[in-house]
């Protein structure tokens, strides 16, 4: 047993003989600790919307200036990811999504002492969108890529539906503390959630599986750990000045901006003063965005599965389809209480919420290749770029019509452009130049 431990600690067994017992291999349990990861680091995406009337109430800041917060944080979530996928070639997953975890804490516990603006910038803007950025979706796709050869479609399906089940696990609890104790225990209830999962993170999540002496799952032969790659932020640079030479990226980028504007930056920040708004109360709405969730999982792994038989330039153009369709009826759904289309729309969106993520990252593979976390991580950052926006432009809508309606209506049309942007992908692998 010793000399087959070291064996694989640098490369594949010696030996070629089949095993007698067939065991689950290692890929599946990385990636069970990365959904666990993602989970306790999704309670942070479930507070801005909750977060939004208390401080309002507490310190008279306007739904703009609150919004401005969120939209920093959204954001830098997305503007972040591209060089955290590189720093994750360069210094390991294990050691960037740790860091990444603390930041997090540091910056959700820090904001039970702010009394100004500028405060809540900097620490759920600043601190917490650099740190979730590290914790993006190029956290997942690098994982994917690095593990699995086979059943990506799947496995990039199950870790992008981890942030939803956080945010099942968290938004009940969360929005009842916020209810019966105030914005000041939640926020130290996503700290706590983020450092609890450092541990699991240092001991358990392998960078490679040469690390282990494996091959990829579904990988013919072993692949070689690669040397750690230097200049990760020029890397992360050189990679974008590459993609953005060729059409798809910029239609990728387009289309997932829209995803994020129609889903970050408007339901899950303004669904819940939008219900707040019409009567509906605050445990209730944060119920909703929880269902979705739900549905979440369920659309999000499902996508997976579809990515892997179908075109996923056609699932893309339907997914997008379908949600501006719904965002056209939210106007005339919202009221105090919960009614049976309120719910068909719940279960609808949810189903539709990532179920984007699957196929965008196997069009980001199969035109860019061994580079596609990093074009990804350009990818998500357009998407976070957009939910910034409508996060910021719908506060300061509510402020100045006094309702939602404009901004649920816009996003609606926007979701039918990205339906057409989607068509409009090129099928050929684009072939990056040398920078």
């Amino acid at each position: 047993m010793t000399t087959t431990s070291k064996t694989a600690a640098v490369g594949p067994p010696a030996s070629g003989r089949t095993p007698t017992r067939r065991r689950v291999h290692r890929a599946w349990f990385v990636a069970a600790v990365t959904f666990v990861t993602i989970i306790g680091a999704a309670a942070f995406r479930a507070v801005p919307g909750l977060f939004i009337d208390p401080l309002n109430e507490e310190f008279g800041w306007s739904r703009g200036t609150i919004g401005a917060a969120v939209s920093l944080n959204l954001a830098l979530y997305g503007l972040t990811a591209p060089f955290a996928a590189a720093l994750m070639d360069r210094y390991g997953i294990r050691r960037v999504v740790a860091v990444a975890l603390t930041v997090i804490a540091a910056g959700s516990g820090a904001t039970v002492w702010m009394n100004a603006a500028w405060q809540l910038m900097l620490c759920w803007g600043l601190l917490v969108g650099l740190g979730s950025g590290s914790m993006a979706l190029a956290f997942a796709a690098t994982v994917t890529n690095r593990w699995f050869t086979e059943r990506r479609g799947l496995v990039s399906g199950i870790l992008t539906a981890a942030s939803a089940s956080g945010q099942l696990i968290f938004l009940p609890l969360l929005s009842w503390i916020v209810d019966r104790y105030s914005w000041r225990p939640a926020a130290v209830t996503v700290a706590l959630a983020a450092l609890a999962v450092v541990p699991f993170v240092w001991l358990l999540l392998h960078d490679h599986p040469a690390d282990v002496g494996q091959k990829p799952y579904g990988a013919k032969e072993f692949v070689p750990k690669p040397a750690p790659v230097p200049g990760a932020a020029r890397r992360a640079l050189t990679v974008l000045g590459s993609a953005a030479r060729t059409g798809p990226f910029w239609l990728l980028a387009g289309t997932f901006a829209i995803c994020g504007a129609s889903t970050n930056g408007l339901i899950q920040t303004h669904f819940v003063p939008a219900s707040h708004d019409h009567g509906m109360p605050i445990t209730t709405a944060a119920s909703l965005l929880a269902v979705i969730g739900v549905f979440d999982v369920v659309g999000t792994v499902a996508s997976g599965w579809f990515t892997d038989r179908f075109d996923a330039r056609r699932l893309l153009a339907v997914y997008y389809a379908l949600r501006g369709v719904s965002l056209l009826f939210l106007p005339l759904l919202l009221a105090p209480s919960v009614h049976p289309p309120m719910l068909l729309f719940i279960v609808f969106y949810g189903l539709d919420w990532v179920a984007t993520v699957p196929p965008t990252l196997a069009l980001c593979r199969e035109h860019y290749g061994d580079d596609s976390p990093i074009v990804f991580g350009w990818v998500l950052a357009s998407h976070q770029v957009g939910a910034a926006i409508v996060a910021f432009a719908g506060g300061l809508a509510r402020d100045a019509f006094g309702s939602y309606d404009v901004v649920w209506l816009a996003s609606g049309a926007l979701c039918a452009a990205a339906a057409l942007m989607a068509l409009v992908i090129r099928k050929r692998p684009a072939v990056l130049t040398a920078s």
